[in-house]
């Protein structure tokens, strides 16, 4: 029996391409197929072509080394470049083997997360629960009586 290694992971399907959602999968952009195929087809999911991001494509479409991603994820959006195929998930290292992220995405992507750090809490103003003037001033900014 042969000890597998991370390399073993990256052995190319017989065509040397994989379905978009199998790949965002491994690649561990999504916790599972049902979610990448959900952003795939919700668009949030795109093929680079010339610089700009496609139209909406299919979960079903085939991804290739080379290829150039646009990816949004909640807020955050990656530009990436795949690598490798993989249809297995593996562990994070293996995985981020798997794709390279553009330098100008990566630097968006924090100056974007040192804005949100620098923002206040949108909660931290409250003060635990409400007075009994507080409850009153609410009802009757709600027309409650």
């Amino acid at each position: 029996m042969s000890r597998q290694t991370a390399t073993d992971n990256f052995a190319p399907p017989a065509a040397a391409r994989l379905r978009l959602d199998k790949w965002l999968w491994a690649a561990r952009f999504f916790k599972t197929r049902g979610l990448a195929q959900d952003a795939v087809e919700a668009g949030r999911v795109r093929f680079v072509i010339a610089g700009n991001p496609s139209d909406r494509i299919k979960a079903s479409r085939e991804v290739r080394r080379g290829d150039v991603l646009h990816i949004q994820i909640g807020d955050l959006v990656w530009t990436i470049t795949v690598l490798g195929l993989s249809d297995k998930r593996g562990a994070a290292p293996v995985a981020r083997l798997l794709y390279e992220e553009l330098p100008e995405s990566q630097a968006a992507r924090q100056a974007q997360m040192e804005t949100r750090r620098e923002q206040a809490e949108p909660g931290s103003s409250i003060r635990g629960r409400p007075t009994k003037k507080d409850r009153r001033q609410i009802h009757r900014f709600n027309d409650y009586g």
